[in-house]
């Protein structure tokens, strides 16, 4: 009989935006930020999300440039 591990149940996460992709995100483009932040506002993980390293380093950058516009919020209220 086969040994089963930890890592055989676990499903790896593509990254959305090298599907589709994506160059550049844009901070502009709140819908879409809005999607990788937590409840209270804060930027999801990698191993949440499924995105790659490249794209999560673009995402943050964009999330923080969107808060410093004030498009979107430091912290969600409840």
């Amino acid at each position: 009989m086969a040994k089963i591990t930890k890592n055989d149940d676990k499903k790896k996460k593509n990254c959305s935006f090298c599907a589709d992709n994506v160059a550049t995100l844009d901070y502009k483009d709140t819908s879409k930020l809005k999607r990788f932040l937590s409840e209270s506002g804060k930027i999801l993980p990698r191993r949440v999300t499924g995105t790659c390293a490249k794209h999560q380093r673009m995402l943050a950058t964009a999330v923080k440039r969107a808060r410093e516009a004030s498009l979107i919020p430091y912290v969600f209220e409840n």
